[in-house]
Formats: structure tokens, C-alpha cells, sequence
């Protein structure tokens, strides 16, 4: 192994490290924007994420995702990492595979905060196992291995689209087909808050994920031998993300009278998910004007699925991670430097954007309304019982709560 490969080789699994740390991440973020009975819960979801997810990524969905390529849409070997000699990334492929397989667990955690206060635990498992098996690989061999939108000329260089709205969408059918929270909308068609219990941590968590995230983009180059690119990537990802707080801020400000602090936190997170398309192709000040807008997107998006389409979400997932990939990725096609139409490129970029965020939509929507409907049948119903919702699911599902406050002689 040369030098080179060798620090490459470091890059890439750094990188990892990071992104792995970004479950601690999403794990504080949903604690804290919910209620303090279904703690644990959330915390054994991502755990679920982090084990389950690598183990099933390993047995089927590297091989689907990097494999030989079936009609550019499914891969087919390296199953169990079987014959990983022979593949080619320019560094090992166990290193590669370690980057890849955190990347699918963030796919998958993202379900988590959508449905977060009332779907099974077991059903929540079995989630996991369909997104990191067949939902995620899939589309990610569209676009990363060697598949039909990446031909077609689609860019998504560290996955707004592949990893944040594949997670999005499914999350999206995932809250419809379990049902809004008890006492989110009343009989008067009125929308009921039901606040987070520590939002200051959930604001920790917002501040973990853009640590994280730094590796989540920085990393997708699989090598540290640009180090151009790198720096420009760092940078991108680090003024998206003012950017969305920033365009929040303002926004919330204007039309709330006051600015927010679960949406300001929620616009960083949007901000990133939208540069990350194009964190490769932006300049500085396409990624400030991408992430200020992808911050007032996801905030209209919230509303949206508030009010109109009534989908409840807890920690607003969908509207982050869904609308805001999609919102970022689109803009690929408009301020990529040389190729996006306000860069002096022409439309075919917006038009291969549009094409392969409505395809990974559709794709993404079918399949987990069929696998949520075949889990249902498996578990008897993907919601937890009326009773287990009011006590709490970290009682009903576990057996213990998170927090054993002392009062007077009792606990609770």
C-alpha cells in the first residue's frame, strides 16, 4: 500500500468516525423534542440503527448498492462482502464499506424522529431492516453505483437526496400510516403543540450533527489527496449550515414575531442537508444562499405537514431531511460552478436534478408503503396500544423510565 492510499485510507475512516458520532446526534435531537416518557425509546431506535443496520448493510446492502450492476438498477454481488478484493475505490473496501455503512444507518435513523411517541419497537426494527436491505442500497446505486441516474448525469456528492430525503419519504409514509399523536388535532381540525421536554438538548444534539457533518461531506471524497477540494468542502458545509440558521432566524422572526429556537435549530440541520448535493460544486456564496433558503423551505414544509397534509412529526424529519434534500439537490442545477444555470451552464442540469429527485421519490414512497403495510401484517399493527402511548413507550416498550426522580420516598 502506497503513501498515498494509506492517508486516503485514514480520510475516509476519520470520516467514519464522525459520521458515526452523528447518531449521538440525531439521538439527542429526537430526546429532546419529545416528550420525556418515550426517552429511551428513541435511544434504543438508534441503537437499532447503529447494529442492526451494519449487520444487514453487510449480508445484502453493500452488495446491492456497490455491486455488479443489473440494468442500472440493483447491484449483485460482494454479498457478506464476498470477493471485496476485487472492488475498486481507491482505498480497501472493508475501509469504504465501514464510510458506507454509517452513511445507511443515518438513512434509516431518520425514520426514528417521524415516528417518534407510537410505533412499535419491533415494528421500528423491521423499518430498519428494510431501509439499510433493499430502500437506501437501491438508490444509492442509482446515483453512486454505477446505476441509471448517474448515467443519466444526476449529481447528489454526499447524499441530500440518496441518504436525508430516502430517509425523509419513508419517514413521511412511515408517521401517515401509524397516525398522529393522541391529542395532536382535535375534533375542531385544530392543531395542538406537544413541546419537546429539553430543547436545550436537542440544541446540543444540532451542534453534534454539524461536528458530524463536517466528515459526512469532507469524507465523500474518499481521498484526502485534493486537499483544494477538502478545504472548499469544509467550508461549503460550514456556511450552508449558517446560512439555514440564519434564513430562519429571520424568518421565523417575521412571521412569528419572535425567532424560534426548535426551528432555528431545525434551519442549521436544514442548511446542511441542503449544500450537501453540492458540496462538491458550490462556491462560498451559492452554499450561504442555498442553506438561507433551504432554512425558509423546511419551515414552510413544517407548516405543510402541520396543517394541511396533517402528518404528524414530532421533530420535523420530513420537513428537514425531505423537502430541504430535495430543495438542495434541485439547486445542483443552478449553482454548480461551470454546470448550473446561474453559472453559465444550460437547464439539462435542473432537468437530471428534478428527474432523479422525483424517481428516488417515487421509488422510495411505493416501497416503504409496502413494506410498512407487510410489517403491520407481521407484528400486528405498527402502533402501540393507546394505554402503552399515555404511560409512555419507554414503560410499555422496555419496562423503565428515563428519568427516576426522587420525591418524597417515591420515584417517578
Amino acid at each position: 500500500m502506497d503513501h498515498i492510499m494509506i492517508i486516503d485510507t485514514v480520510w475516509v475512516l476519520l470520516a467514519a468516525f464522525l459520521v458515526f458520532l452523528m447518531q449521538v446526534g440525531f439521538a439527542m435531537v429526537e430526546i429532546g423534542f419529545t416528550r420525556a416518557k418515550n426517552s429511551l425509546n428513541i435511544l434504543m431506535k438508534n441503537v437499532v440503527d447503529c447494529c442492526t443496520g451494519a449487520i444487514v448493510y453487510f449480508v445484502v446492502g453493500f452488495a446491492i448498492m456497490f455491486g455488479d450492476s443489473i440494468g442500472g438498477f440493483i447491484g449483485s454481488s460482494g454479498f457478506f462482502l464476498s470477493g471485496a478484493e476485487n472492488f475498486d475505490f481507491g482505498v480497501p473496501t472493508l475501509a469504504f464499506w465501514v464510510f458506507q455503512a454509517v452513511f445507511a444507518a443515518t438513512a434509516a435513523t431518520i425514520v426514528s424522529g417521524a415516528v417518534a411517541e407510537r410505533m412499535k419497537f419491533s415494528a421500528y426494527i423491521l423499518s430498519t431492516i428494510l431501509m439499510t436491505a433493499l430502500i437506501y442500497p437501491i438508490v444509492g446505486h442509482w446515483v453512486w453505483g454505477g446505476g441509471f441516474l448517474e448515467e443519466l448525469g444526476f449529481m447528489d456528492f454526499a447524499g441530500s437526496t440518496v441518504v436525508h430525503s430516502v430517509g425523509a419519504f419513508a419517514a413521511m409514509v412511515g408517521a401517515y400510516m401509524v397516525g398522529p399523536r393522541t391529542g395532536k388535532y382535535n375534533g375542531k381540525g385544530e392543531v395542538n403543540a406537544i413541546p419537546g421536554h429539553n430543547i436545550p438538548l436537542g440544541g446540543f444534539g444540532v451542534f453534534i450533527l454539524w461536528f458530524g457533518w463536517f466528515g459526512f461531506n469532507g469524507g465523500s471524497t474518499i481521498a484526502a489527496s485534493d486537499p483544494d477540494l477538502i478545504a472548499s468542502i469544509i467550508v461549503i458545509t460550514l456556511l450552508g449550515a449558517a446560512g439555514g440558521a440564519v434564513g430562519s432566524i429571520i424568518f421565523t422572526w417575521i412571521r412569528y414575531g419572535k425567532p424560534d429556537p426548535s426551528l432555528i435549530l431545525n434551519g442549521i440541520l436544514a442548511g446542511l442537508v441542503g449544500i450537501t448535493a453540492g458540496a462538491d460544486v458550490f462556491d462560498p456564496l451559492g452554499s450561504l444562499v442555498v442553506g438561507f433558503f433551504a432554512g425558509i423551505v423546511m419551515i414552510l414544509a413544517v407548516e405543510l405537514f402541520d396543517k394541511v397534509i396533517r402528518i404528524d412529526d414530532p421533530v420535523g424529519a420530513i420537513s428537514v431531511h425531505g423537502a430541504a434534500g430535495a430543495f438542495g439537490t434541485i439547486c445542483v442545477g443552478l449553482f454548480a460552478v461551470g454546470d448550473g444555470l446561474f453559472y453559465g451552464g444550460g437547464v439539462s442540469l435542473v432537468i437530471a436534478q428534478i428527474i432523479g429527485v422525483a424517481a428516488v421519490f417515487a421509488w422510495t414512497v411505493t416501497t416503504a408503503g409496502i413494506g410498512y403495510f407487510i410489517i403491520s401484517k407481521i407484528v400486528g399493527g405498527i402502533r402501540v396500544t393507546p394505554e402503552e402511548e399515555k404511560e409512555g413507550l419507554d414503560i410499555g416498550e422496555h419496562g423503565i423510565r428515563a428519568y427516576n426522580i426522587i420525591v418524597g420516598n417515591k420515584a417517578s
